[in-house]
C-alpha cells in the first residue's frame, strides 16, 4: 500500500456508515416531534447544522467525543432574554423528554448523550437577518452570529474546485487532532484549510503533505501542542523524502504516524 491508497482509504473509513446514519436520523426525527411537542410556539425553527451536514463529521469508532450539533431557535418577538434563560429552557426539555439519557450543559449548549453518538443542543435568537447563538464563556460578548448555510457552501465550493479533496482533508487532520486530545477546535482546523490553496495538489497525499508544510502554530500556543504539530510535520516531510527516494513502504510507516489505520 503506498501513501496516498492509506490515505484515501482511512479517509473513506472516517465516514459515518449507513448504520449510524440511521440511527441519527431516527433521533432527529424523535427529537423534532418532542419540540414541537414542548414548545409549540416559543421556538420558530430547529435544524441540524455543523459538521454532521457538511460531510467532515468523524464516526464514533474514531472520535468518542462526536456530536450532531442542534440549533434551536427561539422566538423574540416579545423581547430577547439572555443565553443562560434559553439554556435554562433545554435543560428543563431534555430533563422532562429524556430522563434516562445523560445531560449536561457545557457551555453554550446542552449536551444530551445517546446510545450511539451525543447531540448538542445550541439555543439561537434570529434577528438583523442573522442567527445568533451564546458566545463561549471566554467572550465579553453574551451572542455571536453565525451563518450555518454560508459556512457549508463555501465548504461545499472549495471541495469542489479542489477535486473533491478537501473533506477527505479535513476528516484526516480531524482525526489526528482527536489522537492528540483535540489541541485545536475541529471547526478552527475546518476553517483554516477551507482559507488555505492547494493549486499545485492532484492526489490527497498531496493536499496532506501541503496542509503540514503550512500549519503553523501561534507565538502563545501551549508548548506541548506545538510539539505535536512539529512532530507530524517532521513525519510528514520525512514520507515525502522516502517517496521521492521510491521507499514507499517506509513512507507509508512514517504517515501512520500522523494518522494510523483504525
Amino acid at each position: 500500500m503506498s501513501v496516498n491508497s492509506h490515505l484515501t482509504s482511512l479517509a473513506s473509513d472516517l465516514v459515518l456508515s449507513e448504520q449510524e446514519e440511521l440511527s441519527i436520523s431516527i433521533s432527529i426525527k424523535e427529537l423534532s416531534s418532542r419540540l414541537n411537542s414542548c414548545f409549540s410556539s416559543t421556538v420558530t425553527e430547529h435544524f441540524r447544522f455543523g459538521s454532521s451536514t457538511r460531510g467532515t463529521i468523524l464516526p464514533r469508532k474514531a472520535d468518542k467525543h462526536s456530536d450532531i450539533d442542534y440549533m434551536v431557535v427561539f422566538d423574540i418577538s416579545n423581547g430577547q432574554m439572555k443565553p443562560q434563560t434559553y439554556l435554562d429552557r433545554l435543560r428543563r426539555f431534555v430533563n422532562l423528554k429524556y430522563s434516562t439519557s445523560e445531560i449536561s450543559q457545557s457551555h453554550p449548549t446542552i449536551v444530551l448523550s445517546l446510545n450511539h453518538i451525543n447531540f448538542e443542543l445550541v439555543p439561537a435568537i434570529y434577528y438583523n437577518y442573522a442567527y445568533h447563538i451564546p458566545s463561549p464563556a471566554s467572550s465579553w460578548l453574551e451572542w455571536t452570529s453565525t451563518d450555518p448555510s454560508g459556512t457549508n457552501q463555501l465548504l461545499q465550493d472549495k471541495n469542489k474546485i479542489y477535486n473533491y479533496q478537501i473533506k477527505p482533508l479535513v476528516r484526516l487532520v480531524k482525526y489526528w487532532n482527536t489522537r492528540n486530545g483535540h489541541p485545536f477546535s475541529s471547526f478552527l482546523i475546518e476553517q483554516h484549510i477551507v482559507n488555505r490553496s492547494f493549486w499545485q495538489c492532484s492526489l490527497l497525499k498531496d493536499y496532506f503533505y501541503e496542509f503540514w508544510s503550512g500549519f503553523n502554530c501561534t507565538y502563545d500556543t501551549a508548548q506541548y501542542i506545538k510539539n505535536m504539530v512539529n512532530s507530524a510535520k517532521q513525519y510528514a516531510i520525512k514520507a515525502k523524502e522516502h517517496e521521492n527516494n521510491n521507499m514507499h513502504l517506509s513512507a507509508e510507516l512514517k504517515i501512520e504516524k500522523i494518522v494510523p489505520s483504525l
